[in-house]
């Protein structure tokens, strides 16, 4: 789903064979000018693909959360997931736009 090509980043081949969990959760993504709202369509341990009315471009460095229901994660309670990372596919799809990105980097927090 995330459809890089082998010279736009050297992990690419690690975002493609991860497993991919049809997920879909509310998003909060934080971008040096604004903060947006959006829904996941599956997560995988690599990046996520999200969709939304107003998403970052490609190459964007986005900060985003996602609260992981408990049940899921195996916790007494929900488990927020904060993330960093890069947008590396944007595309329109009707009204709605579609983004896949990267994770270089994420915390938990109960």
């Amino acid at each position: 789903m995330f459809n890089l090509s082998a010279n736009e980043d050297a992990g690419a081949d690690q975002v493609r064979t991860a497993v991919r969990f049809p997920m879909v959760l509310p998003l909060v993504i934080v971008t040096e000018s604004e903060t947006i709202e959006a829904m996941t369509e599956n997560i995988s341990a690599n990046g996520i693909l999200f969709n939304g009315r107003h998403l970052p471009g490609m190459g964007r460095v986005i900060r985003f959360t996602i609260k992981m229901p408990a049940a899921v994660m195996g916790a007494e309670q929900d488990v927020l997931i904060q993330c960093v990372g890069r947008v590396v596919r944007h595309e329109q799809k009707g009204a709605m736009q579609q983004a896949a990105a990267i994770i270089d980097d994420y915390s938990l927090r109960v």
